[in-house]
């Protein structure tokens, strides 16, 4: 089960604040591509379960991942994550051609296949999203750019195992800072399917 903390912030002012607070505790940044997929009779979307295949320019360069049962409430996601690494060049045919993810050699895919019963693939499309991790106050923190077709969505992802102190901790930093938020009320993925801005 991965527990975290999301909070959304409004704007790119926002965004650049909190990145600039935190930019000697910077560790790394990731460029991310996104891509998603379901079955052809929507054997994971109906079940509230998410394939994703995620590429970086950072090691691992392509991972996937399948995600289901998430729940977000009062900025705490907690979803049940199953991923691996896969073959970059696999991945990469996979985009154009998703009927390839039925062949290949996967332990999540293989479990998509047999728990979820797809036999055909369809490719839904997906996003690309800027990462900035900082290790502060013991905290790994994610603050991303997700930029969508429609707009861009500003976010701070914290993973704890106490995600209460973690949020708290996170609130506490916003706030003497002067920083607006809110708790996030939809994942990444849902913004995306609702093909507008939260």
């Amino acid at each position: 089960m991965e527990v975290e903390v999301k909070l959304r912030l409004p704007e790119a002012s926002a965004h650049r604040r909190v990145t600039e607070l935190l930019s000697p505790f910077l560790v790394t940044i990731h460029r991310q591509e996104n891509f998603f997929f379901d079955g052809a009779g929507s054997e994971l979307s109906s079940k509230r379960a998410v394939l994703r295949v995620r590429f970086s320019d950072k090691e691992p360069r392509c991972v996937v991942s399948l995600k289901a049962r998430a729940v977000l409430v009062d900025g705490i996601s907690r979803v049940a994550e199953d991923e691996e690494e896969m073959e970059e060049s696999l991945g990469k045919d996979c985009i154009p051609e998703p009927g390839k993810l039925g062949f290949a050699e996967s332990r999540v895919l293989k479990r998509v296949r047999e728990e979820f019963g797809v036999s055909k693939f369809v490719g839904l499309g997906g996003f690309e999203n800027v990462r900035s991790v900082y290790k502060w106050k013991g905290l790994k923190l994610e603050v991303d750019e997700t930029k969508y077709e429609f707009g861009i969505c500003y976010e701070i992802e914290c993973e704890s195992a106490e995600p209460e102190e973690a949020k708290k901790l996170l609130e506490e930093f916003l706030k003497e800072n002067g920083v607006e938020y809110s708790y996030s009320e939809e994942s990444k993925f849902a913004i995306f399917r609702s093909g507008k801005l939260p």
